[in-house]
This record gives structure tokens, sequence and C-alpha cells, in this order.
């Protein structure tokens, strides 16, 4: 049986693979990085283009400043069977976020000032201690407002024999210009593409250009790193794979996000999720409609609508229910 990781169109040969950034002239990662730390002086790292001095360490939307501030890093087992492998993908996790979701499954680091304050080479030691540890590879999250930090950190964890391939874990409110820095760095990107309407946005997101902004962001995505290939263990080495939160009564717009992926590439590689739970904002009167968890017949609903739209290649979990894969 053929499954979205043994399609032969899919696969890469682990031992010819080597991660994107490695393949890049050194000078030429140096360059980007400092090209990207000194657009901090006035910040447009994200659509929000706030233009703050963050060198100087003025914050705005992200609240961060000039370094990044890292909440943890381990060896995650909670990703996709072809991130997590047998020895968890190894995720950074990084405070703060560019977007103000009201329903944020992560609003204690996300919403609230929190994590460490990490130098470029701190950052780099964090990348080298997980691929010791035997992660398969570099999970970003919430990478968009330190694009800069990541690029500034690379140089020192690729002299220091960093090898793992880079996930960039994004809620794809990513800048054009920023994803364009990450071009040949990045193996594997990973957005979580939440709605495409901007009343939707506006109101949940508190982001009106949240559409527009991931709609071209992930059409770039596509074109730097193409459908997501898989070497023979099952392992994600390079390509997109598009996320999508589903959420109350089709407050996530799903049949316009499955839609638009599809038009990005009937091979692209989903994963529809579940877990939304009320969180953050989610307690009042004021956001009732999305104050439950899903049902089961919503999530079935989902991966009808991928289908409808031609989508076939599904990161495949069982149903939240009753067991049964979908």
């Amino acid at each position: 049986m053929i499954t979205p990781r043994t399609d032969s169109r899919f696969q890469i040969d682990r031992e010819h693979f080597v991660a994107a950034y490695r393949r890049l002239d050194e000078a030429e990662l140096r360059r980007r990085a400092e090209q990207a730390v000194q657009s901090l002086e006035s910040c447009r790292t994200c659509p929000r283009n706030c233009e703050v001095n963050r060198l100087a360490d003025q914050a705005a939307v992200c609240r961060t400043g000039r370094y990044a501030r890292v909440a943890s890093y381990f060896a995650h087992f909670g990703e996709e069977d072809c991130l997590r492998g047998r020895y968890g993908s190894g995720t950074i996790f990084f405070a703060m976020c560019n977007l103000r979701c009201v329903f944020c499954q992560n609003h204690e680091i996300s919403h609230r000032p929190s994590g460490k304050e990490t130098r470029p080479e701190e950052l780099a030691s964090m990348m080298l201690s997980l691929q010791e540890r035997g992660c398969h590879n570099i999970n970003f999250v919430t990478p968009e407002h330190v694009v800069p930090q990541i690029l500034e950190a690379l140089p020192f964890a690729r002299a220091a024999g960093l090898q793992l391939p880079i996930v960039y874990n994004t809620s794809a409110y990513d800048s054009l210009e920023s994803l364009r820095l990450l071009e040949g760095i990045v193996d594997i990107y990973m957005p979580d593409l939440k709605m495409l309407t901007h009343d939707h946005a506006k109101r949940y997101l508190k982001a009106s250009d949240y559409a527009d902004a991931a709609r071209a962001a992930i059409v770039e995505m596509h074109r730097q790193v193409g459908d997501l290939c898989f070497d023979e263990r099952g392992l994600a080495k390079r390509g997109l794979l598009v996320r999508h939160l589903l959420m109350p009564d089709d407050t996530c717009d799903t049949a316009a996000v499955m839609r638009f992926v599809a038009g990005v590439s009937r091979d692209t590689y989903v994963n529809i999720m579940d877990q939304y739970a009320p969180a953050a904002r989610v307690y009042n009167d004021m956001y009732s409609e999305i104050n439950r968890p899903i049902y089961e017949v919503e999530y079935r609903q989902a991966f009808q609508a991928a289908r409808d739209a031609g989508l076939h290649r599904f990161d495949y979990r069982r149903s939240f229910r009753r067991g049964r894969r979908l």
C-alpha cells in the first residue's frame, strides 16, 4: 500500500541528504545574518511593520527587543510522527508572538513576558545540545518575530558541527522579506494556517491582514522547498507541511483553507488538528461561539473538505473520540 510517506515521488535518500544551510556558502550565511540584524533598527521582520528600533531594545507587538527570548528547548515527542521519529524533534520554543490569538493554546509563553533572553552563541549551543541528544531536526516554534536572531546564531551552530534539518514552525504570519532571507537555509516549513476571512482574523487573531499575509507566505514557502519529502525511515527531510487547527462552528474557514492549500499544490502534506480547547481569553460571553471543543462530526467534515479540494497526503492521526483513522 502506498502511503503519504512511502510514495517514491516524495522520497529522499538519507545517506545523501545535507541540510540546506550546510550547502549555502558560509559568507552568504553571514551576510544574510548581518542584513537581518541590521533590519532590527527599524523593524519590519513580520507583517506588523512596527518600525521600532529593536537594536536599542525597543519592543512593540512582539514585546521582544534585541535578543530572542527562549521559553524552553527539549526533545519533543508530541509533534507529527515524521518529525519526532524515535528520538524526538529538537524543539526550541521562542517566547512571545506577533499575533494575539484570543484562543492561544500556548498563551502562557506567547502572551506574557517570559523566557530567557538568549545571545546568538547560547541559541547555537541549544541547537547543538539537541543534536547531541539524538533529535532528528531543529524545530523553531513561533519564530516569525526572531528571524534575525535565528540567522545570527546559525553561523555559530554550523561552525560547531550542526547537521540537522531546520523546521520553521510558524503561524504563517510571516513577511516575504524574512522568508527570502531564509531561502536555502530552512528545510521544512510548517505553517499553521489558521483562517482565511478578514473578519475572523480581526476578531480572533487581532490581525485583519492575516489572510493576505499567510497566503503570500505559504506560496513563497512552497516555492522554496516544494512538497514534503521523507527518507526511508519516514522522517521528513524537506518540503512544506501545512497544519490547520479546527475550531468550533467553522470559525477557522476550513473549506476555504483546503481549497487554497490545494491551489498551492494538491500534493501538499496536511495535518488537520483536532486538539482545540478553550484557552486564553475564551472564557466569557464575548467568545462564546468558540467556548467548547470541536465535535467529531466537525473533524470528519474537515477531512471531507480536504478531499473534496483534491488533497490526498494527510498526517493521519486517530480520531480523538473512537480511535479510528479517518
